[in-house]
């Protein structure tokens, strides 16, 4: 099954700040910003902004199994809010990604959103001269495909698999360069010697 994005999933842009954002530290909302955006498309609640806002509403509200598009920049994609930091509101240009229809599991979604193929439709609609951006007509738009839910949750499974296996084989060369550099750090000393 094809359906477009705005047939599966609400599609909020990010709340407006009207001014710079004024960081309060123990200000009962959490901002997820740009910078919270991982390139493993993940959110990292761990560094996030805290804010006071007043007339804030209960829409503007992020909750886990939230998506959040970077709609700005040079990369575009999605990342997914697995972990809850409380009382969350997504800062603009990010737009909020909420599934709607029950056959579509949010993580499916947002690995579909990093795909190459979403990834060359958002480089065709960018729009702007200086800052190049996606609008939300555009994410609204975009076709996605809809398998089975049991489908879904295995292309999700081994697509973090895959990411697992990436992520230990870059550790593995990580040990293995120094490994190595110590020996031939062991070599060179003992040619020193003579």
């Amino acid at each position: 099954m094809r359906a477009k994005l705005k047939d599966v999933a609400s599609i909020q842009l990010g709340f407006s700040f009207r001014a710079r954002l004024e960081s309060a530290e123990n200000g009962p909302i959490a901002v997820i910003q740009m910078k919270d955006i991982t390139e493993g498309g993940s959110v990292d609640c761990g560094d996030l902004v805290r804010v006071a806002i007043d007339g804030l509403k209960e829409h503007h509200l992020a909750k886990v199994g939230d998506l959040v598009f970077r709609s700005r920049g040079l990369s575009h994609g999605s990342a997914i809010l697995s972990d809850d930091p409380g009382a969350v509101i997504v800062a603009a240009p990010l737009f909020r990604i909420r599934v709607v229809d029950p056959l579509v599991v949010p993580n499916y979604l947002n690995w579909f959103l990093n795909q190459r193929s979403a990834l060359n439709y958002f480089g065709s609609c960018m729009e702007g001269t200086v800052q190049k951006m996606i609008n939300k007509a555009a994410l609204e738009n975009l076709e996605v495909s809809v398998p089975s839910l049991e489908r879904q949750s295995a292309i999700v499974e081994i697509a973090d698999l895959i990411n697992r296996e990436q992520e230990l084989m870059s550790r593995l060369a990580v040990k293995r360069k120094l490994y190595f550099s110590e020996k031939l750090i062991e070599v060179a000393k003992g040619e020193g010697n003579r």
